[in-house]
């Protein structure tokens, strides 16, 4: 329990005002150097060697320097007992990411500021939701960690990405305010690991899932590995249920309340799956499921229906179903199966392959 004395108001004050320096400081190299996006995009399936990066700055060469070592005494059978746990529950995994994850995120007034000020999350919802999954897929593919492989070039990528949102809410968002935090600040993004971990397996508790507490340790354990490529501080992540209860606690109690944006996150989200699901009798549940998921205090903030009983068959079926559509074949459930059925889909939702990209931005 050594982290829960880091868990006061002080400390995560202080996290708000923090960033992502080592990549903040490459968005101005990105900016005036277009083409290393463009290269940066290119790479496919390994982490670029000294030699790529001949053409780079030393920042950059510093930046990805990072992603060419795993870290230092790793705990391999938390990592494989983690991967393992993601090859069986993929399904459920993504889904409970799109019904309970990002809409719990949504509540959260002041990491919605910035969400809602990139276009991509309110006009793009497919798009992102697909990026979103497809960084899940990459973080967890088997033997990620145990060796260099191309799920840290993922990890690099979405790094950058959130540097660039941070860099431009920072330098155009004339609206914002100072009382929000840095846009994408250190305790936003730790409440966000919270949500791709431990609120999963909370997801799973009421589904009557719960995978045991071995497992759900080991799950926190490799987000603190997916958070330290991130960019994330984790010298405070969680190491147990009961740190992880306590800092997602003290989050909540800091910044779940209603605003405008939350209300705006989240109405675009269901619209989104009311026209990807496309039956009424599925839909009219879908409010409910997802309030019965985030729970009432998130509920009241989303200005969603609460219910504390599971909503019927709807609930089964749209967990089924998923955003992605994971569920149509009827292979078994692997890691490779759900991949290749993810992939597929999105080239069904979106006319192509989804991708992460870095923003390749050439100014006239």
């Amino acid at each position: 329990m050594k982290n829960l004395s880091y868990y006061k108001k002080s400390y995560l004050n202080a996290l708000r005002q923090q960033g992502d320096p080592l990549a903040d400081a490459l968005i101005p190299e990105l900016l005036a150097n277009p083409d290393w996006a463009v290269a940066i995009n290119s790479w496919k399936g390994y982490v670029p060697v000294v030699a790529d990066l001949a053409a780079f700055s030393n920042n950059f060469q510093n930046f990805f320097a990072v992603y060419r070592s795993v870290p230092k005494q790793l705990d391999q059978r938390k990592v494989n007992l983690a991967q393992d746990f993601f090859g069986s529950q993929g399904n459920d995994y993504l889904s409970l990411l799109g019904l309970y994850s990002l809409p719990y995120c949504y509540a959260f007034a002041d990491g919605a500021q910035v969400l809602v000020r990139s276009k991509r999350i309110t006009e793009e919802v497919g798009q992102r939701l697909m990026e979103t999954a497809l960084f899940l897929l990459d973080a967890f593919k088997p033997g990620t960690f145990l060796q260099v492989n191309e799920s840290l070039l993922t990890l690099a990528k979405v790094r950058l990405i959130h540097a660039f949102s941070r860099y431009f809410v920072k330098h155009y968002a004339k609206d914002w305010k100072a009382e929000w935090g840095v846009p994408i600040n250190q305790e936003d993004m730790i409440g966000t690991n919270l949500a791709f971990s431990m609120l999963v397996i909370r997801g799973l508790d009421k589904l009557g899932k719960y995978p045991g507490l071995e497992v759900y340790e080991a799950v926190l354990y490799y987000w603190k590995l997916v958070g330290q490529y991130l960019g994330l501080t984790i010298e405070s992540w969680p190491e147990t249920s009961k740190e992880a209860f306590e800092l997602e606690r003290l989050i909540r109690k800091r910044h779940l309340k209603q605003s405008e944006a939350g209300i705006q996150l989240i109405n675009s989200l269901i619209h989104y799956y009311e026209q990807t699901f496309g039956e009424p009798g599925i839909t009219a549940s879908l409010k409910r499921v997802i309030a019965f998921l985030v729970g009432k205090d998130a509920s009241k903030a989303l200005n969603l229906p609460y219910t504390e009983q599971v909503p019927g068959l709807a609930f089964r079926i749209l967990l089924d179903w998923s955003f992605t559509r994971q569920r149509e074949s009827n292979a078994s459930i692997t890691y490779d199966n759900t991949r290749r059925e993810f992939l597929r889909q999105s080239v069904i939702r979106l006319g192509k392959q989804v991708e992460l990209t870095v923003p390749v931005i050439k100014r006239s």
